[in-house]
């Protein structure tokens, strides 16, 4: 796992493109997908910066592999509605009725094509920003519908703007659905990076157990790897 302190000016780098260029998608593939403290949670982190003060929504999603068949596109983009509509100041009418009218026929969900027209309404006068990470592990079925409907939200945003991680073979199908609209960039880590992250940990004055045992292991299996990184 690569945390915070790499790839950090690589990233904002990707994040000020993300804000400033002029295609709606922006996606990387890699060798692996970096979780926690990864990819993702640097480029949440410095577009949330940049909203301060501003009339802007920031929005994320995880795909876990362990939770497929309950991440479907129906409860992505609700969730990504949710984190929208809870940040604005004052909700639109059209989403309060919308809201009402479900509880008043007994709490039905929200369908998708419910959805994905909340989203458009709202995007359409809103500058937002999606970021989606590991994309791949989100089932095929559902991945299927869930850029289908980013299409459309795109088709009637267009000052949305969307991240979106994930290993190279599905690479191919984001930019065929989201065709016109998708930057993608391939990265990983390197040499430098991992050093750096090595360094914090060895040097970290946060002394748990789990940390001691792994500083003591490294020593013991990289004598010489040990002494360059402290």
């Amino acid at each position: 796992m690569i945390t915070q302190s790499c790839f950090t000016t690589e990233v904002r780098g990707w994040a000020k493109h993300l804000s400033g260029n002029e295609n709606n998608s922006l996606g990387k593939g890699g060798e692996s997908v970096l979780k926690g403290y990864g990819v993702s949670s640097l480029v949440v982190d410095w577009l949330c910066d940049q909203a301060k003060g501003q009339s802007t929504a920031v929005a994320c999603f995880y795909f876990d592999f362990a939770a497929q068949m309950e991440q479907s596109a129906t409860s992505m983009l609700s969730s990504l509605l949710k984190q929208v509509v809870g940040g604005m100041e004052n909700i639109p009418l059209e989403i309060s009725q919308a809201f009402q009218e479900q509880k008043v026929i007994g709490g039905r969900r929200l369908q998708l094509p419910d959805i994905v027209k909340m989203l458009q309404a709202i995007t359409s006068s809103l500058r937002t920003f999606i970021c989606i990470d590991a994309l791949d592990e989100c089932a095929a079925a559902h991945r299927v519908k869930l850029l289908n409907s980013l299409q459309k939200i795109l088709e009637k945003s267009p000052r949305t703007q969307i991240f979106m991680i994930g290993r190279p073979h599905v690479r191919a199908e984001v930019e065929k659905r989201l065709a016109g609209r998708v930057i993608s960039l391939s990265v990983g880590p390197n040499r430098d990076d991992i050093m750096e992250y090595l360094r914090l940990r060895l040097r970290t004055k946060r002394q748990t157990p789990w940390i001691r045992v792994w500083q003591q292991t490294f020593c013991r299996r990289f004598p010489q790897l040990y002494r360059k990184c402290t």
